[in-house]
């Protein structure tokens, strides 16, 4: 049952391009959410009665399958929390952000057949909330998350302009008050209405409820929709700006480093083996092998020269070997001159957030990567791909 439940966690989570079956759950589980989103949107049209069949039987269909994805999510939630109990680990996914936005995907359906009485009206209201199934597809794709990274790398550019264009708002309100309010003391009765007026007037919407009636009212609404264009432009060029920057860097990439898969194979330590006590620099390992990372009482540990090896450990080694089965997926990036990381620390990388660098090689030496160790030209940077 541990393998079973091990793979059905790698085949229901994100990210593993390798893995076929992931891919296709993958493709299935965003069908399925558009389908969903598809049939919910038909219903609420006049479609002819012999349609309404068929549409229910999509909507229960999908529903069934986000109602089968979610036991599975939460049978192999002990994958996705290894550090907690199995039954803690349950709990904190069902109180996660993304397991309360799974539960809400099927939960409203079926809640008028367990509370048939009375209830279904109220429970539909709850099948509103259906439209954030969208969020479980920004769950599937990490590409969607560019756009966290890009506002969380210019939130103080961002911060700044929103302050701009609030003193501007303030400002321009409170004038165009004192210069409407005796002519219009209706509509400008107050430095809300103002507020009011020079909201739609900076974002271009113009209801046209409220407008100035006054020579210099008109003059300074000129002169404030002019500054209102360039100050609403500044937030959308910083945005723009920054998405040009990530998908560069992200494409510079591919040509300043190159990476190859590699294979791994597993050794276990048994009790008496002669490289029990011995530290790492101390083991003359076969050819062609290098000890990544040692395993010990399922905690994952960084084999440094002065490790000390142990009874019952599981070294894991890469290698050149190409016939030897991978039992564990890790890539090697190799950083090349004017790479955009060289002279960063880990915690500025620009990597998946479902990524992880666990080992760095420098000049034949192993480093521990720590938040702040910085990289280096001819580094080969150790990356694994975790699951969320």
């Amino acid at each position: 049952m541990y393998k079973i439940r091990k793979r059905i966690f790698e085949i229901i989570q994100i990210g593993n391009k390798q893995d076929t079956p992931s891919i296709l759950f993958d493709i299935l589980v965003v069908s399925a959410i558009v389908l969903n989103l598809i049939v919910t949107i038909l219903q609420t049209f006049d479609v002819a009665a012999e349609y309404m069949p068929v549409l229910n039987v999509l909507e229960f269909v999908t529903c069934l399958f986000f109602l089968i994805e979610y036991v599975l999510r939460l049978i192999t939630a002990d994958f996705l929390y290894p550090r907690k109990k199995p039954e803690k680990a349950v709990l904190k996914f069902v109180f996660s952000f993304f397991g309360i936005i799974d539960l809400i995907t099927f939960l409203p359906y079926f809640l008028p057949f367990l509370f048939p009485v009375g209830g279904a009206v109220a429970f539909r209201v709850f099948r509103v909330i259906r439209i954030l199934r969208l969020f479980r597809i920004n769950a599937q794709y990490d590409a969607f998350n560019v756009i966290i990274s890009v506002l969380e790398e210019k939130k103080n550019q961002l911060f700044s302009s929103i302050c701009m264009i609030l003193i501007l708002m303030i400002a321009s309100s409170l004038t165009m008050y004192s210069l409407e309010h005796e002519a219009q003391p209706e509509l400008f009765s107050n430095a809300f209405s103002g507020i009011w007026w020079s909201v739609s007037t900076m974002l271009t919407i113009g209801y046209g409820d409220i407008y100035p009636v006054t020579v210099l009212g008109k003059i300074m609404s000129i002169v404030i929709s002019f500054l209102g264009v360039g100050m609403v432009a500044i937030p959308t060029g910083i945005i723009s700006a920054g998405f040009v920057e990530q998908y560069t860097r992200l494409k510079s990439m591919a040509t300043l480093a190159e990476e190859t898969e590699l294979k791994f194979v597993t050794s276990h330590l048994p009790a008496g083996h002669e490289w029990c006590g011995k530290r790492i620099d101390e083991v003359v390992f076969p050819p062609q092998l290098m000890p990544m990372m040692v395993i010990r009482k399922n905690k994952m540990l960084h084999p440094t020269d002065d490790f000390i090896l142990g009874q019952n450990d599981n070294i894991i080694f890469g290698t050149l070997n190409d016939d030897e089965e991978r039992e564990i997926r890790l890539r090697e990036i190799k950083i090349k001159s004017e790479n955009p990381w060289i002279g960063k620390r880990l915690d500025e990388l620009d990597i998946s957030r479902l990524e992880t660098v666990v080992l760095i090689r420098r000049k034949n030496k192993l480093v521990t990567p720590k938040p702040e160790t910085e990289i280096k030209t001819g580094d080969m940077i150790l990356v694994y791909s975790r699951f969320k």
